[in-house]
Order: C-alpha cells, then sequence, then structure tokens
C-alpha cells in the first residue's frame, strides 16, 4: 500500500519523505489555508515547493465548479510539474473532466466519494485515483471501511486501473484497516504514519537492552 501525506505543510512533509517510505502528498484548499498560504501565485509555489520535496504524486484540487473552469485550471496544475495530480470534485461536471484530463493523459484523483456507485463512475471517467472518505463517514456513524471494502470488490471484478486512495484517514487503526483490505493508497497526517512506529512492548524491549547494556560496561 502505498503511503501518501494529507496536509500542506512543508516541515510534515520533510519529516515523512525522510522517512523513506512516503509516495505522495494530497492537499486541497483548506490545508493550503492552514498554513496561511493564500492567493494563487503563492498556492501554485506551493505546490511546486511540495513537489521538490518528494519523488511520488501530488495531488492539487481545483476550485471551479463547471467543466470549463476545471479543464482550465487544471491544466494550468498540471502544467506547473510533471508530479501533479488533478484533484476533482464527484459531480457531473467533475465526472466529464475527469475523462477529458484522462483521454489526454493527465493523471486525475476524483476527491469526495462516500458511495460505490461514485468510486463506479470515476473509474469508467478513467480516474488514476479514487478518493473515499473513510473518516468523514466514520463521523456520521457509517462504516468507511465497508465502502473501501465494496469499491475494492467492484475494481477487481472489472480489472479498473484506479486506484483506491482511503482519504480522510484519522489514526493508525484506519491505516491498517485500509490494508487488510486492499486499498492501494492511504492519504492522513503525519500522526497516522509515525504512529504504526509505537507499540508499549517495543518501548519496554529496547529500554531494557539499553539498561543490560549499561549494567554490562560499568
Amino acid at each position: 500500500m502505498k503511503f501518501f501525506i494529507d496536509t500542506a505543510n512543508l516541515k510534515d512533509i520533510a519529516e515523512a519523505q525522510a522517512l523513506g517510505i512516503l509516495d505522495g502528498v494530497t492537499t486541497n484548499p483548506s490545508l493550503m489555508a492552514k498554513e496561511g498560504i493564500t492567493g494563487k501565485n503563492n498556492i501554485l509555489k506551493h505546490y511546486v515547493d511540495i513537489c521538490n520535496l518528494v519523488d511520488g504524486d501530488v495531488s492539487a484540487e481545483v476550485n471551479a465548479l463547471d467543466f470549463d473552469g476545471m479543464v482550465k485550471e487544471g491544466e494550468e496544475l498540471a502544467d506547473l510539474h510533471e508530479q501533479i495530480v488533478v484533484k476533482l470534485p464527484m459531480t457531473k461536471e467533475g465526472i466529464k473532466a475527469c475523462k477529458y484530463f484522462s483521454d489526454r493523459g493527465i493523471k486525475t484523483n476524483v476527491t469526495l466519494i462516500f458511495s460505490a456507485g461514485q468510486a463506479l463512475l470515476a473509474a469508467k471517467a478513467g480516474a488514476t485515483y479514487c478518493s473515499p472518505f473513510l473518516g468523514r463517514l466514520d463521523d456520521v456513524s457509517t462504516d468507511g471501511l465497508n465502502l473501501i471494502d465494496e469499491i475494492r470488490q467492484i475494481y477487481d471484478n472489472y480489472s479498473f486501473e484506479t486506484q483506491i486512495l482511503a482519504a480522510s484517514v484519522r489514526h493508525t487503526m484506519h491505516v491498517v484497516n485500509c490494508a487488510k483490505i486492499g486499498a492501494d493508497v492511504m492519504t492522513g497526517p503525519l500522526s497516522s504514519i509515525t504512529g504504526l512506529l509505537k507499540h508499549p512492548l517495543t518501548d519496554l524491549g529496547i529500554a531494557q537492552f539499553v539498561a543490560d547494556f549499561e549494567k554490562g560496561n560499568k
């Protein structure tokens, strides 16, 4: 499973990259605003800065809601860097734009997916990634993992190449469970990645090794 980090924070991206296990980055307008990145030119520059930090795909989201606007913004984003993936909303216009870009060899990520039917449309339109929002479904007492399981079955039935990008990942068990049911990618905060490093028995074992080493070298 690929590991993406969901942020616009360059420090967190660099830390994840330094682990040697990062495969890409996802961002959105809210994450940009959270980092104080405003204004079109600043946002575009920030996308390039992110691409220069990592080796993999970087999802950059359009703001337009109409087809022509999405195409215009998406082409501008794709021209920024070869690692850019154009992120589109799961709407009628977004699906049309997805097909437009996929026909031209431009990678896409269809976002805000909350049903298997939406994921099926994204795959039919040639999306590189579809992003079911696991955590947001959990927030409204719906089983987000079940949705990913349904999408996996549909994609496998028809050999769709669209990758399931489990989004809105909140914690380490989301990551582990997504891996168990076959999500191709997970994207979440740095804590959801670094949290996988932790186990109390590992900490106890290291403490014991250190204590025994110090005792034997007195």
